[in-house]
């Protein structure tokens, strides 16, 4: 009954892992989907081919058009020293103009282990953004509102691991207030093979999400993520992608889990504060997951935020501590089950194996 308990303890630990791996995920992607210079209120000013470190550690630099010269293209890096040398991601992305509110674009993201200079994973997904007024860069602009739709895949080791979708829109600003309601889902394609299971999440804004820029220039989003997560036999759970919303609330999400038996509900009270791009703060408090569990996430004010130990949470379930996770603020780092010690790897994330 031991190894019952601790390989039920692994598969809640993971689901949860994964829950916040889609809050947090869509918060970012939701971020980086808007140029610092979108934002007239912002004291922050986009330096084209300049190294910016970060005051906490690690560094940043940003391009248009990309460093291969293509046409409507931009390339975000950001690493894990001050000096811009040792490459933790490599962002790129080109866009297509589609009407004049409107537009394509595909992003590549390639990830870097520390000291390596040939990408451990690389994830590429297909935008496109609708009712939006762009800057020069093919950025939207969030004041005015958009709606922007991400499916997608991360690769790792050239076999397709995770499978996954989120859409946001952005309501035009209202009474110095900017609001936002987005859905996500996706799956674990490969599987945790020592469990011989696949997990797969699926939620939405339960309430309407705010974005505010602060004096600083960084940019604060806040709110509450609800949705359900499951498991099945490895092959068996799907993406199903429907229609691109462009209004708030989203009564039907675009996209949607297909597959394998539930594991429960979450609901997840996120504040993520970001600058040029990078999660500089990250909070949530008593969260509620499946099987009564609760999480709770604080970041690290001491390491920089390329170290995995930046972010940290602890799941539990009443007193009982379950599970413990160390991420950077990519979302790379290892979940480690309190009874049994086991590990398990993040990579952007999620739970990879």
């Amino acid at each position: 009954s031991g190894n019952g308990t601790t390989q039920t303890q692994s598969e809640n630990s993971i689901a949860t892992t994964n829950s916040l791996g889609s809050s947090a995920k869509s918060l970012t992607d939701y971020n980086n989907a808007v140029s610092p210079q979108a934002d007239a209120r912002t004291t922050l000013a986009v330096q084209n081919g300049v190294c910016q470190p970060f005051t906490q550690g690690g560094s940043y630099e940003f391009f248009t058009p990309d460093k291969n010269n293509d046409p409507n293209s931009t390339e975000q890096q950001y690493f894990y020293d001050n000096s811009c040398a040792q490459l933790a991601r490599d962002e790129t992305r080109t866009w297509t103009s589609t009407s004049s509110s409107s537009e394509t674009l595909t992003h590549t993201m390639k990830i870097f282990a520390l000291g390596n200079a040939t990408p451990s994973a690389i994830r590429t997904d297909t935008v496109a953004l609708l009712n939006a007024t762009f800057d020069q860069y093919g950025f939207p602009n969030p004041a005015l509102g958009f709606s922007r739709s991400d499916t997608g895949s991360l690769n790792i080791a050239g076999s397709n691991t995770i499978n996954s979708g989120f859409e946001v829109v952005m309501l035009p600003i209202s009474g110095g207030t900017e609001s936002f309601c987005g859905d996500a889902a996706g799956y674990n394609a490969t599987g945790i093979q020592s469990l011989n299971e696949t997990f797969g999440w699926q939620g939405a804004v339960a309430q309407t999400g705010t974005r505010t820029v602060n004096s600083d220039g960084s940019v604060t989003w806040n709110v509450t993520h609800s949705g359900s997560t499951a498991k099945g036999p490895i092959g068996t759970l799907s993406l199903a992608v429907g229609t691109q919303n462009t209004a708030c609330p989203i009564t039907k999400p675009m996209y949607t889990l297909t597959g394998g038996t539930s594991l429960g509900s979450y609901n997840i009270p996120t504040v993520a504060t970001y600058k040029n791009g990078m999660l500089l703060g990250l909070t949530i408090t008593n969260a509620t997951l499946a099987n009564g569990y609760t999480l709770n996430v604080t970041t690290s004010t001491t390491v920089s935020p390329t170290s995995n130990l930046f972010i940290s949470g602890t799941i539990t379930n009443g007193s009982t501590q379950i599970a413990t996770f160390n991420v950077n603020a990519f979302g790379d780092g290892t979940l480690t089950i309190t009874s049994s010690g086991a590990q398990y790897v993040l990579t952007d994330w999620h739970v990879v194996k």
